[in-house]
Parts: structure tokens; sequence; C-alpha cells
């Protein structure tokens, strides 16, 4: 395998978690040595697990025959990266990020659109020219089918079942994105659409919450899957895997509407090798790189010609809502403070 991996400086918790999967050793100074010394190649700064990329970018390796450093850490080292490099970046690409997070930093990075922007799904189109979308990501509730018994859990308003108490995993929304993204989402769906008519349901979940709140994404569906919780609200990505391997899990797309969200994969400006960043851009949006992600690994597509994943419900049988951009672009401190002075409240 020719890819190659290199460890960011400072490790954060995300960056700990993909080393552990298979990082080689490194440092700053071997990317800043590596950039721009070999045109043959593409360095890519990535806070997704290698387990996720690895297979993406072999086949990239294989295809084009350029060779890939990946940079491994959270998503706001990372950008500070990108930020302090600007007068000679290091990286070619970012991958990864949510849109909430990225758009505001649009300036760091290149219009680029790809070779396969008419495949792209329409609400997934690169409209703002700098931002490529690759999957699709929505939220679910995690089912440990074991312990659930009689419990019958269709959406959010089923969590408010006293038997759950103490049995629901969920995340710190300040530390977890997948977390956050739940809170969007059920302040929209239990409000009708009116975020600000969500909180009483809420207050009503941090209640049969009990006192109980993780660190990070992956102690919710561990902690469902190794049968420490009954229930978790996660995405689906991390439940999915566990679904495949068959483990006693289950996903439940909520009654009451999910909110689906892409994440995006960016050139970062003035980039050394533009043009293998640019193929790589095409690559990761082709059918064949798009039916890799959906096929193995449990993620969905952004184009219109790749079906839904194996075992998971087709997004045409999901309730689908969707939330104002704006307005959570502009409340998201103010939700986090909410969210926690209720929790800490009512405990």
């Amino acid at each position: 395998m020719k890819l190659k991996k290199i460890i960011a400086g400072l490790l954060g918790a995300a960056m700990l978690t993909t080393c552990l999967a298979g990082c080689g050793g490194g440092g700053e100074k071997e990317a800043a040595k590596s950039a721009g010394s070999d045109e043959n190649k593409v360095v890519i700064y990535c806070p997704h697990p290698l387990a996720f990329i690895n297979p993406l970018v072999e086949e990239f390796e294989k295809q084009s025959g350029i060779k890939v450093e990946v940079v491994a850490a959270g998503t706001g080292e990372l950008l500070k990266r990108v930020e302090s490099e600007k007068s000679n970046p290091l990286a070619d690409i970012f991958w990864g990020g949510s849109l909430g997070t990225m758009k505001p930093k649009a300036a760091l990075f290149e219009d680029y659109r790809s070779v396969n922007e008419e495949h792209v799904q329409a609400d997934f189109k690169n409209k703002e020219g700098s931002i490529t979308r690759f999957t699709d990501i929505p939220s679910v509730i995690m089912i440990n089918t074991n312990l659930i018994g009689d419990v019958k859990v269709e959406g959010y308003e089923d969590l408010l079942n006293p038997a759950l108490k103490g049995k629901i995993a969920f995340a710190d929304p300040s530390k977890s994105s997948s977390s956050y993204e739940h809170l969007i989402n059920m302040l929209y769906a239990m409000g009708n659409g009116d975020p600000d008519k969500g909180w009483d349901y809420v207050t009503k979940l941090a209640k049969n919450l009990d006192g109980k709140l993780l660190s990070g994404s992956s102690a919710v569906y561990k902690g469902v899957a190794d049968g420490e919780y009954a229930v978790g609200l996660t995405f689906e990505e991390g439940g999915a895997k566990y679904v495949a391997d068959g483990a006693p899990v289950k996903l439940v797309y909520m009654k009451e509407g999910v909110i689906s969200k892409p994440d995006g994969i960016y050139i970062i400006k003035n980039a050394k090798h533009m043009e293998n960043a640019k193929k790589f851009i095409d690559f990761i949006t082709s059918k064949e790189a798009q039916t890799l992600i959906t096929q193995k690994l449990h993620r969905r597509s952004v184009r219109d010609d790749v079906e839904a994943p194996v075992g998971l419900l087709p997004k045409s049988e999901i309730k689908s809502i969707t939330d104002n951009e704006e307005v959570v672009n502009k409340n998201k401190k103010a939700w986090l403070d909410k969210f926690k002075d209720i929790f800490t409240s009512v405990q």
C-alpha cells in the first residue's frame, strides 16, 4: 500500500482515535518537508477515522498512481493549521468537517466544481464554489435489541418513557458534533419546525438522561452496542457498522422527523498540488467511489445514480425535515449554553 500517514504534531482526542486505527509516525516538520517536495502526490488534512478513508485512498492511489499523505487530527486543530499556513499551504485538501463549521471558513478554499457535479443530488450541489458535498448523514436512534424488551421506540417522544430513565446514551453536544446535530433535530422535530418550541421536550429528555452525558460521539454507539445503554442518539454510520456486523442493535429513524446533513471536502487555496487535488475531488465524487462508500463504508451517497447502502432504509421511506441553516449558525452558542443550563438544572 502506498498510503503514507503522517501524525499531526498536537494530538487531540479525535486524532488519537484515528492513529490507533493505523497511523504511522511523523510530525509537523515531516508534513512541511513533504509538502511540495514530490509533485506526484496530494496531502490531505482529515478528521475522519482512517478505517473510513483508507479504502478510498487506496483505490485512488491504485487508479491514479498519485501518492496520498494524510494528516489526521480534529477538525478544529486542522482548520487552525490551514489558517496559519495561508501564505505557505502544507496541505492540498481538507476532507471533513460539518458544513456549519466549514462555511464560515470558505475563503480558505479554492473554487472548484468536480466533473461529477451534474450527478450530485439537487440538495447537495456545490452552490458556493468551494464546498463539495460527498456523503449524506442522517441522525438516528440506535437500539440494543437485547435490552430494549417490550419498550416501543419509534421516535423522540418514546425516549421520555420512564422505563428508559438512565438507559439513554447521549453525548455532550458541546463536544460531539453528532449530538449537536441531534439537538438541532429534536428542536425542529419536537417544535414542529419552530426550534424555540422544542425546548420543553429537551428539558423532559434531560430529566430522563438521569445525569448521564457522555464525552464523545463514539461513546454513544459503542455504549449501546456493548450493552451499557438500551438506546442511543447517534448518526447513521456510527450504528450501521454494528448492524452490518451482526451486533444485537437496530436503527430507528425518528417518526417526528429526521434531519440529514452532508459533509464536505475542500481544496485549500493555493494548494501546491492543485491538479492532483482536483483529481482527488473528481475521484471521491465518482460513481465508483460513491458506490464503495455506500456498499462498504455505511454512508449514503450524494449522487443521484447510486443506490442507498445495503441494509439501510431508503431515504424515500424516512420522514425528512429540514432546519434553517442561518438560524442554526446564529444560535449555536446560545443553544449549547441553554442545553447545559437545562441539563444542570434538572439533575
